[in-house]
């Protein structure tokens, strides 16, 4: 197969490398790494009846390619992850959650750490247990372990208004927290109750049971029977957590075990956290093999990905179906992020051979279950683009739109949104926000304004053009034209949007508007609207890009609506910083609280001397004293 970016014979290195493929707007759409790299291009300009349908789409596609030489594999492994989280390339195979799963968190960082469910990155000071299945199974772990480990779960915000009442709320009445927040427990034996909580969640639960049976024995043989009942329920409910975590492995084993259920198109990866010999969660992956890959370039990429995140722990061992060509190269990256020896092997015989089996089912069953819900969307989305070029007689089915909204309040605080849909799904990655500043506009100068910050992105030339070579990197995601570009609105709206199309030059992307009121579609210079049938497919994407435009407008301008409404009470306080603002809104939460604190109260907030004090009050309790 001839393609006219070919590197030249003999100018490729043989050194091991990283490559990028780019396609006509300089957009990254696949990295990869190689031992040689001459031999591994080459393969990619072979004859075309010898590559994969993928391969040959992505080569196809490209317009360059370009490469980086390094010392070792291991290097080589860094620098490929590192370019597929920065560029994401549409080629590359992406391991995304098929749910966003819950942990466990303690902010052991705080004076009075708390327990709480929490999802995303990971965060500093927070120690994490789990994933577990759902919130709810975290929520009915913590209600049996607060009879034993008392630890609060309240907000910060609940804390400190007890605090501030001096009474504590109803947890701490029926046992299941020991109120730090009014001085009933000191900071020092409450961090042994968050130490043991963590204990028991790490796996160490043997010596909490023996410390429960012995008081329990010893309650009963003083005839304290209440005290030992309440004992008894407290191991009961310790055993009943145990219950949920089963034991599959010796108490010493620490792995992740991996299994892949796969076919031509997909692949399901499930893994099984193993801590303490017994499984602390699960989770699991759904991928499209945007390449032709196998079950080891599947454990490879899975362990690069994963392991590669910030908010991952390493295990000890790391158990998978297949090892990859270079695995000691990717036991030795995964050995540097841990810190110590990372055992990446395929387990055999035994118990562990057992669980990879049992991961194996779950995998299985996952891609199933996937697949079914799937096809319809698929089918779908398919049907959607088809219909939409037929309706707006574009050359091609749209598979980047843009959709485009504009929200106020009388003039006030006036933003736009940019919202992005590809192959008829949302890539929030790439939505923007704009906010209009200047003297008061009305909704057609504000969406006009935002096209022309946005076209005029695209660079230069004509939008759909190739970016040049010596262009540099384009700011990811905003140089890359869409091939329909809707606004909110009617004629009115197409209009405005058509007069900046035709200001800058731009005849390559079509243009479309949906009006609320019916539902029609206008096009630019048209007379009359194009109606779609109410249970069009390309009707419900349309609305559906709408909708999330409107979405994302409307709650940037709330949000600066309830700032500015928010600060305007404490603006006019003469002497207050916005450093002072900010101590007094985290310690009273709003501005009708600090209204209502007295002297002493407002006194003790760092920086707010008895001057700054008086004039507060006087300030939001006599408003129109001071002319506020």
């Amino acid at each position: 197969m001839a393609v006219d970016y070919r590197p030249a014979p003999g100018t490729i290195p043989t050194q091991p490398g990283v490559y990028r493929f780019r396609d006509r707007d300089r957009r990254v759409i696949y990295v990869g790494k190689a031992k040689n790299l001459r031999n591994r291009l080459n393969s990619y300009f072979a004859d075309e009846t010898r590559l994969h349908e993928r391969t040959r789409r992505m080569v196809n596609t490209a317009r360059s390619v370009e490469w980086t030489v390094v010392a070792t594999e291991v290097e080589a492994l860094q620098l490929e992850w590192t370019w597929i989280k920065e560029y994401d390339p549409r080629f590359n195979v992406m391991f995304k959650d098929d749910k966003s799963y819950p942990w466990l968190a303690v902010t052991v960082g705080e004076e009075f750490p708390r327990a709480q469910v929490m999802r995303g990155n990971r965060r500093k000071g927070v120690r994490y247990f789990g994933p577990f299945g759902s919130a709810w199974a975290i929520r009915q772990t913590l209600d049996l372990l607060t009879r034993v480990f008392p630890i609060r779960t309240c907000s910060d915000t609940e804390f400190k208004r007890c605090n501030r009442i001096d009474r504590p709320n109803l947890l701490a009445d029926i046992g299941k927290c020991s109120a730090p927040c009014v001085g009933r427990i000191s900071a020092e034996d409450y961090r042994e109750l968050v130490n043991g909580f963590c204990a028991f969640m790490s796996g160490e639960t043997a010596p909490v049971r023996r410390r429960l049976i012995a008081e329990m024995q010893e309650a009963s043989e003083a005839l304290e029977f209440e005290r030992a009942a309440r004992l008894r329920d407290d191991l009961g409910a310790l055993d009943k957590v145990l219950e949920q975590q089963v034991v599959v492995l010796a108490e010493d084993v620490d792995c992740d075990v991996m299994a892949v259920a796969d076919d031509e198109l997909e692949a399901a990866v499930q893994v099984f956290h193993v801590r303490g010999g017994r499984i602390r969660g699960q989770r699991g992956w759904v991928i499209d093999k945007a390449e032709p890959v196998d079950l080891a370039g599947i454990v490879e990429r899975f362990c690069l990905q994963f392991y590669g995140e910030q908010n991952e722990v390493v295990p000890k061992e790391v158990l998978v179906p297949a090892l990859p060509a270079d695995h000691e190269a990717l036991a030795e990256l995964l050995s540097e992020r841990r810190g110590s020896k990372v055992d990446l092997r395929v387990p055999r015989r035994g118990d562990k051979r057992a669980l990879a089996e049992t991961v194996e089912k779950n995998a299985l069953e996952n891609l199933q279950r996937h697949k079914l819900k799937r096809a319809g969307d698929l089918t779908s989305r398919s049907k959607a683009l088809e219909e939409l070029a037929d309706a707006l007689d574009l050359p091609e089915a749209p598979l980047r739109i843009e959709c485009y909204d504009v929200s106020q309040s009388l003039g006030e605080d006036v933003v736009a949104s940019m919202v992005v849909f590809e192959d008829g799904l949302p890539r929030k990655s790439e939505y923007r926000r704009f906010v209009i500043k200047g003297e008061r506009k009305d909704d057609l100068a504000s969406l006009q304004e935002t096209l022309r910050r946005r076209l005029s992105k695209l660079g230069d030339q004509p939008a759909g053009s190739p970016v040049e070579e010596g262009d540099g990197e384009p700011k990811r995601g905003f140089h890359y034209p869409p091939q329909l570009l809707v606004v909110d609105g009617g004629q009115p709206q197409v209009a405005a949007a058509d007069q900046v199309f035709q200001e800058l030059g731009i005849d390559t992307i079509n243009l479309a508007g949906l009006a609320k009121r019916l539902e029609e579609i206008w096009l630019p210079g048209d007379e009359y609207p194009v109606i779609l049938s109410r249970t069009s497919e390309a009707l419900y994407l349309m609305q559906r890009v709408r909708d999330e435009a409107h979405r994302f407008a409307i709650s940037l301008h709330r949000t600066r609506r309830r700032k500015k409404m928010t600060a305007s009470a404490l603006d006019s306080v003469p002497g207050l910083g916005e450093s002072k603002k900010k101590a007094l809104l985290k310690e009273f939460g709003s501005v009708k609280r600090i209204r209502e604190a007295e002297l002493s109260a407002l006194e003790a907030v760092p920086g707010i001397g008895p001057k700054l004090a008086e004039a507060l009050q006087t300030h939001l309790r006599n408003p129109d004293d001071n002319g506020s």
